[in-house]
């Protein structure tokens, strides 16, 4: 998924890149990326540090004014590639999206963490820096937080209609004791990452 339109900012293409949902025990994992726009969103953060609102107020203001585009990777190839592949594969999805909907490649990707997809995933080919904390003190980062966090939360909320028990339009999949207590008592969903400890663990219980 990909924005439409907007100006970009000059100079040098400089795409922001941050992930959500690597914690969790159910959904996918999401990155975001996002090239700003002139002037900037004001009050960007690290999405955890902002409200529900703030968020969705932010979300909004960044898809109608800056270039995003978000990759998904679902639970069968996070159990495939383990967490760490599948978020590497993630940003370059979100990355790929974004480049192939503005036609331009970036001059420099900031990635939050202390790694980058960099020689871990065969289709990243863009000169990338990792910058720890960086989702609260990049503003690119900070954007691609935002649309990351609130993509996933939606998709959680979605899945929870199908799947009511485990509160998951409330904890968006962490192992909260609420979902914790569900699992013991409903077992595990094609949507629970079965690599994950807590749910292998209760597989071989059952």
């Amino acid at each position: 998924m990909t924005s439409p339109m907007p100006s970009l900012s000059t100079g040098s293409l400089i795409i922001g890149v941050d992930e959500a949902g690597r914690g969790p025990l159910a959904g996918p994992v999401v990155a975001g990326a996002v090239v700003l726009c002139k002037p900037r969103p004001s009050g960007l953060d690290d999405s955890k540090k902002l409200s529900r609102l703030r968020r969705a107020e932010l979300e909004a203001t960044i898809k109608r004014r800056c270039r995003w585009a978000v990759g998904v990777v679902d639970v069968e190839d996070i159990d495939r590639l383990n967490i760490f592949g599948a978020t590497m594969l993630a940003m370059t999805r979100a990355v790929l999206s974004l480049c192939e909907a503005i036609g331009e490649e970036p001059g420099e990707v900031l990635v939050d963490g202390n790694l980058t997809p960099y020689g871990r995933h065969e289709e990243w080919r863009w000169k990338a820096r990792a910058i720890v904390g960086g989702d609260a003190i990049e503003p690119c980062i900070s954007a691609a937080s935002i649309i990351a966090k609130e993509h996933r939360d939606r998709l959680m909320r979605d899945l929870a209609l199908a799947h009511p028990h485990y509160g998951w339009e409330r904890n968006a999949g962490y192992g909260t004791a609420e979902h914790l207590a569900a699992l013991r008592s409903h077992g595990a969903t094609c949507h629970h990452r079965r690599s994950f400890a807590p749910v292998a663990q209760l597989e071989m219980l059952l």
